[in-house]
């Protein structure tokens, strides 16, 4: 049988998880460990207790929310995450747990008993904007980051991870880790680009996520008055900053198809205009379903940043802060999504994810897969980020049913 999404009750609820943490301009303001984290984290912990899910929350944070099956089977994981990105967007991983729950309402409704376990979760930190990496609250449940490295984190006020998790009383009793076997993991997310809408598509069937690198350089020249100071005397770290900054922008298109990279960050000293900038630090990231291509990329900022420090006569330094391999995503979850897209009469792509998202993480745990929903314009991670209401139900009814499908044992 098919499950249907009530439309009308997944508006409601998308509204009502936007309405915390919304922003004049109709978005979501909602930084992991905040007082709205705090605040969505209760809404959620209510929703799946109204649902008569039993729920935990691990020492990071991260929670679940377990419906039991009529089998010893391994559990079926889904969800997303719900922090949000400074002055995001209303839908980005929002919309994955929603499902999720959306998912477990259409079972209740129908009286329908699962053979496998079903978890609904709530990733911690998944947006990587307050503390890093990205994709921090799963990349320690599946033992790909320390979580003592992770407690010590701090944000650019100082404040140390642990103890805002303490704050706002998510630091759970559990582990921050599997402690029994899972069939498969299911995210919804919007695509955060414009393939689905440019080719008139319904929905996404994601077969893979593209590796990253993120890092920073900083150059150290010598701060000094604008006015006397002859050019020939200038040890001007902004001027090989920006050159570096111009050439990320341009090492993507010498590359590949698929390769994107950008700066996102820069932090110039003293700043003032007044005043030779003497330290500056920026970021890089580059991104390519090829993990060679995205090594190369990074090789050739490092040159870019030798050679402009040379030239300017600074010091210079770099960190990698992040690594993520590209990865594909199993048969039997892109089958399942696929074919769940089809049952409902959705025109569906196949497509690569060219963002990171907590799936990046479950494929090494587990069988892992992806739907997409149409993102407007393919703006995502500002205030502008809109995907229409058929869209969101269109892939919220195929996460529904692919999680169905693999919850369900054939007879």
């Amino acid at each position: 049988m098919r499950l249907d999404v009530d439309k009308e009750r997944l508006v409601t609820t998308m509204e009502e998880q936007a309405a915390i943490g919304a922003t004049d301009g109709g978005g979501l303001h909602r930084l992991t460990l905040s007082d709205e984290d705090k605040a969505i984290r209760d809404w959620l912990r209510d929703e799946m207790e109204g649902l008569g899910l039993d729920v935990r929350v691990d020492a990071f944070g991260n929670m679940f929310g377990r419906r039991e099956g009529t089998e010893d089977l391994p559990t079926v994981l889904v969800g997303s995450h719900m922090d949000s990105q400074p002055y995001g967007g209303i839908y980005d991983g929002q919309l994955g747990v929603v499902a999720a729950l959306e998912l477990v309402r259409c079972l209740e409704r129908e009286g329908i008993e699962t053979e496998h376990p079903i978890e609904v979760v709530n990733w911690t930190n998944e947006e990587g904007s307050r503390y890093q990496p990205a994709m921090q609250g799963s990349g320690v449940w599946a033992g790909v980051h320390d979580i003592d490295e992770q407690y010590d984190q701090t944000d650019e006020n100082g404040a140390r991870f642990e103890d805002e998790l303490e704050r706002i009383g998510y630091k759970g009793d559990v582990p921050a880790e599997p402690t029994e076997e899972y069939e498969a993991y299911l995210e919804l997310h919007i695509e955060q680009g414009p393939y689905l809408e440019e080719g008139g598509h319904d929905v996404g069937v994601v077969t893979g996520v593209v590796g990253f690198t993120w890092g920073a350089i900083t150059f150290y020249g010598e701060a000094d008055h604008t006015g006397p100071t002859p050019m020939e005397y200038r040890r001007d770290a902004l001027v090989p900053a920006a050159d570096v900054i111009t050439q990320i922008r341009r090492i993507p298109g010498t590359l590949g198809e698929r390769t994107v990279g950008s700066t996102g960050y820069i932090d110039a000293g003293p700043n003032s205009i007044n005043v030779i900038p003497g330290e500056v630090t920026f970021t890089w990231g580059f991104r390519d379903p090829s993990d060679e291509v995205v090594e190369e990329a990074y090789q050739r900022v490092l040159a870019e940043a030798e050679a402009a420090a040379e030239r300017e006569g600074v010091e210079w330094e770099h960190e990698e802060r992040m690594r993520a391999p590209s990865v594909e995503f199993a048969d039997q979850c892109v089958e399942a999504v696929a074919g769940a897209a089809d049952d409902a009469g959705y025109d569906s792509r196949y497509i690569f994810s060219g963002a990171g998202h907590d799936a990046t993480h479950m494929t090494s745990l587990m069988d892992t897969g992806m739907v997409f929903a149409v993102s407007d314009d393919g703006k995502s991670h500002n205030e502008a980020e809109h995907t229409s209401w058929e869209d969101c139900h269109a892939a919220v009814t195929t996460t529904v049913n692919a999680a169905y499908d693999l919850a369900t044992e054939e007879p």
